[in-house]
């Protein structure tokens, strides 16, 4: 590996400087490690839940166990998991259709969401099947400049308009606004409650399982979902995703997975029950591995001059790090240096490329051992200004640290790469 000196000699001083950041991370680990377990006992997991289906996947009992485990943890009277999810946005989709209805309004609170989403919703493309097309409209709020919820604009909005649902993003995505948090997401939809209890509060939790000791629905969410090849997986799950909340509302996701009538209740798991199980074990000290990773990012860009946010003593809700890198090239060679620290495809060069589902070019850093699994260390960032990379992930914190020092290296020593 590369890393030059001045990088070695920077990331001493980081890790003092961050020593009690991460106390508090383990803090937080140990409490939602402890939610786990408990969960795992009350629901007396076995062998036999490890054991799949075929077929139909009927009477399926670890996938059933699964869904009241994940239920528990999220806070949420019932969970769908499955693997039938191809990916985040997959699962958020069904969860969109399941909070609005035809004729309705889709009352976005966070701003503008997240690039994947806006085909789904109908804000971008013309998508055959999209919420537009089936007669959901859509509205918009700002987050304040402290980027706290506007309550006021919220209130007007769902009395003047035919609001079924409000929409919560919890991480970044890819803008620079914080990720809000679990106390901040509860008095959304205490504002919601107060306005029209028939209002549903719908979050997009993708990021920011475990990064807390609380989760959406433990402060008044009606539904939530997020992808298992982030955080809720450990970085062992290898695909699929999951919608917990209310009863109803997650059935009527899982109508939207599979068929009406039949929802959940099929779904073969095959041979992935283990690596389920065994991923949301890991999943708190996982994403503690990554949050750590983070703040170390922060605090090591810092120190050489760039702009990181969340900075590294700033409170945190989701595992997302930014760094503004002001150009092009700089964006690329941080991405060069996360592709060139993994574990796999170390000698792969990351390029812009017109991905599916966003609006700009991407370039994204991602050697990992699942495909696209962003709990596993990897940057990426569109090709717009200001040129921000979004890091995110960490399966150790010894490897991302490694990672983090290496890029940092190929944006000092640019013109030697």
């Amino acid at each position: 590996m590369k890393i030059s000196d001045k990088v070695k000699a920077l990331s001493e001083r980081a890790v003092l400087d961050i020593s009690e950041q991460f106390k508090k991370i383990d803090e937080i680990a140990e409490v939602n490690t402890e939610k786990v377990l408990d969960s795992f006992h009350r629901h007396r997991v076995s062998d036999g839940c490890f054991a799949g289906t075929t077929g139909y996947g009927y009477n399926d009992k670890g996938r059933d166990t699964l869904d009241r485990i994940y239920a528990d943890i999220m806070g949420a009277p019932s969970a769908l998991v499955r693997t039938g999810f191809v990916n985040g946005t997959h699962a958020i989709t069904c969860a969109l259709f399941a909070v609005v209805r035809p004729g309705q309004t889709l009352l976005s609170v966070s701003g503008l969401p997240y690039d994947t989403i806006r085909g789904t919703i109908g804000i971008t493309g013309e998508y055959r099947g999209s919420l537009k097309d089936y007669g959901v409209r859509y509205s918009q709020l700002e987050l304040n400049g402290d980027g706290s919820p506007d309550h006021e604009a919220i209130t007007r909005v769902i009395r003047e308009e035919n609001v079924g649902a409000v929409l919560v993003q919890r991480s970044r995505g890819y803008s620079a606004r914080r990720a809000l948090t679990v106390k901040e997401i509860g008095e959304i939809c205490d504002t919601v409650r107060g306005v029209d209890k028939g209002v549903n509060v719908f979050v997009d939790n993708c990021y920011g399982e475990f990064v807390e000791i609380a989760e959406p629905g433990d402060v008044g969410a009606d539904l939530m979902a997020g992808s298992l090849i982030k955080n809720p997986g450990g970085g062992i799950a290898p695909m699929g995703g999951y919608v917990a909340g209310r009863e109803d509302l997650v059935e009527a996701a899982a109508f939207r997975l599979t068929t009406p009538g039949i929802g959940g209740e099929c779904g073969a798991t095959l041979d992935v029950n283990r690596l389920l199980y065994q991923g949301v074990f890991f999943a708190p000290h996982t994403v503690a591995q990554a949050m750590k990773t983070a703040v170390f990012c922060a605090r090591l860009l810092e120190l050489l001059g760039y702009k990181a946010t969340p900075g590294y003593m700033d409170v945190r809700s989701d595992i997302v790090q930014m760094v503004e890198l002001g150009s092009p090239e700089l964006l690329e060679r941080f991405c060069m240096g996360i592709q060139a620290g993994a574990p796999i495809d170390s000698f792969v060069t990351p390029v812009a490329w017109d991905m599916p589902g966003y609006e700009h070019q991407v370039i994204m850093a991602a050697g990992a051992f699942i495909q696209g699994a962003s709990i596993e260390l990897s940057a990426d960032g569109p090709m717009r200004e200001p040129y921000s990379a979004f890091l995110q992930g960490g399966l150790t914190f010894e490897s991302g640290k490694l990672g983090i020092m290496l890029a940092a290296s190929y944006l000092e020593q640019k013109d030697e790469i």
